[in-house]
């Protein structure tokens, strides 16, 4: 148990930036889906299409992008890299699905057991906030600065996000 432990310290220290940029987006966009479908009254069958797609393509054309990013940069500056782009990638796509699955849990549980029918949207809203305190919290001990400004900036960021997809979906529900 150690060991994983360190390991896992060990990962987020080496890749904090690839963590904090997948986890964010990955959260971000997953539940920037789920406002807008509710925002819409639409289906929350379609908070599942659209987020398990999204968080698995999303995360991959981000991972993708960090790698390509990551060798361009390392080839015109000629540095010795402390990175490999692959490793680099693989921290992106693996925590933003990871993370980015959270706001989803609320809608795999009601469609797979049945419980939280109607109320998915609130619940997801908590765990989306409990995953912002998460990964602000992680940046903020990493980066010793100040946990609460840490949480608060990523709690900050994300809820915009989510209330601009609402309001666009809220909108936008009498097109569909």
């Amino acid at each position: 148990m150690i060991f994983v432990m360190n390991s896992i310290r060990n990962f987020l220290h080496n890749y904090l930036p690839e963590f904090v940029y997948g986890a964010l987006d990955g959260t971000v966009t997953t539940f920037a889906i789920i406002a807008g479908v509710a925002g819409a009254s639409l289906s929350p069958a379609i908070v599942l299409v659209l987020g398990i797609s999204n968080v698995l393509a999303d995360g991959f054309s981000m991972a993708s992008g960090n790698y390509l990013s990551e060798k361009s940069h390392q080839s015109q500056s000629g540095i010795i890299p402390t990175h490999s782009p692959f490793n680099t990638a693989l921290a992106t796509f693996t925590s933003f699905v990871i993370i980015g699955c959270i706001p989803l849990i609320a809608y795999i549980v009601s469609a797979v057991f049945g419980v939280w029918d109607g109320n998915e949207f609130i619940i997801s809203i908590i765990f989306t906030s409990l995953a912002f305190i998460f990964v602000g919290r992680i940046r903020g001990k990493i980066t010793n600065t100040n946990p609460i400004e840490s949480i608060f900036e990523t709690l900050f960021i994300g809820g915009v996000a989510a209330t601009v997809a609402y309001f666009v979906g809220y909108f936008l529900r009498g097109l569909v």
